[in-house]
């Protein structure tokens, strides 16, 4: 009989490895949560789970530090996981400005150990390493897998050093070890301090007068949006192949943060101008990645993946959702919106 697999998940209360969780769940694998321990435990996002599979021993939440090598040891020795998804990181480009040691630390130092560990008590273990796009920095765009690093942030900088990394321990030591290079990704789980969700909690906001405007810094760089439903499915899927490798995933089509605020206003028939104040100081970067565009033709050939959803359908879930968190639904929000 086959048994069924099991998968470590570090940043599983994040909004990807909350999707990853539910995606591995339903393919009847066992979920180890590698999660910090914290005074408020941050768990909302995968609260849910936790209630249907906790208690059937199909998902069990571990306490680890990404900074510990022994916490992390501990778990690979006593559980011998078949798949390890690396998705922890200090997420926010324009907090790592301010954190840039510990996000070195965390993003950079924290693949060192867990691949080590891997190496060193359970070689057999395949491992995934959540890459950005902001890696590309300002290379010029389309980009690929043969795109060269220029991070333009310590958030990218980290990254680059846990790419290269990941890409050692599989050349040097044999290991099953992919970096999946995501662009931007989004969700109704997407953080408040990201732009996007941020355009769309506020402007929920504004329909019940709980705020006024939404401030917004420089809002002509461009994005690759996509959902993260469609690529926490492509990064299961890089981990399904016979050979590590690494992988862009991506919509290959960007926007401007000023089409996005564009298309998440016309859902509810309002001119963004009246609502919106841009080039805030506060949230200008030292330096600012301009364009980002993916390239995903090799893993839509290789891994047979593409994206399910486009920006129109990404807008709409995130605002309907904040909408239901304020008590609203996509009709009542028009019909408000008719009378600012």
């Amino acid at each position: 009989m086959k048994k069924n697999k099991s998968a470590f998940i570090t940043g599983i209360t994040g909004q990807d490895g909350s999707y990853l969780a539910e995606l591995l769940l339903k393919k009847n694998y066992t979920v180890h949560g590698l999660i910090r321990r914290t005074s408020v435990l941050n768990i909302d996002r995968i609260q849910e789970i936790i209630d249907k599979y906790e208690k059937i021993r199909k998902l069990k939440i571990h306490y680890i530090d990404v900074t510990d090598t022994s916490s992390i040891t501990n778990l690979i020795l006593k559980y011998k996981p078949n798949e390890f998804y690396n998705l922890a990181a200090m997420s926010h480009v324009g907090i790592s400005f301010f954190t840039g040691e510990a996000t070195l630390n965390i993003n950079s130092l924290a693949c060192y150990r867990i691949l080590e560990s891997i190496m060193k008590n359970h070689k057999s273990c395949k491992f995934y390493q959540a890459s950005s796009s902001e890696m590309f920095g300002s290379s010029k765009p389309p980009q690929n897998e043969k795109t060269e690093f220029n991070p333009q942030s310590p958030y990218g900088v980290s990254k680059v050093a846990a790419f290269h990394t990941t890409k050692y321990f599989r050349q040097a030591h044999g290991i099953f070890a992919s970096n999946g290079i995501l662009f931007n990704h989004e969700s109704p789980r997407r953080g408040l301090n990201f732009v996007t969700r941020k355009i769309t909690h506020s402007l929920a906001r504004i329909l019940i007068g709980k705020e006024k405007k939404i401030e917004l810094g420089d809002i002509s760089t461009k994005r690759d949006w996509g959902h993260s439903k469609d690529y926490v499915r492509g990064i299961w899927m890089m981990m399904q192949q016979k050979k590590a490798d690494d992988f862009v995933l991506s919509t290959g089509i960007n926007y401007s943060i000023e089409d996005f605020v564009k298309k998440v206003f016309r859902i509810l028939n309002l001119d963004w101008k009246k609502f919106v104040t841009t080039n805030n100081k506060a949230y200008l970067r030292p330096s600012e990645v301009r364009n980002l565009k993916g390239d995903s033709s090799k893993a839509r050939k290789i891994l047979k993946w593409k994206p399910k959803y486009n920006l129109d359908d990404l807008c709409l879930d995130m605002l309907k959702s904040d909408l239901k968190l304020y008590g609203m639904t996509l009709d009542e929000a028009k019909k408000i919106a008719k009378k600012l």
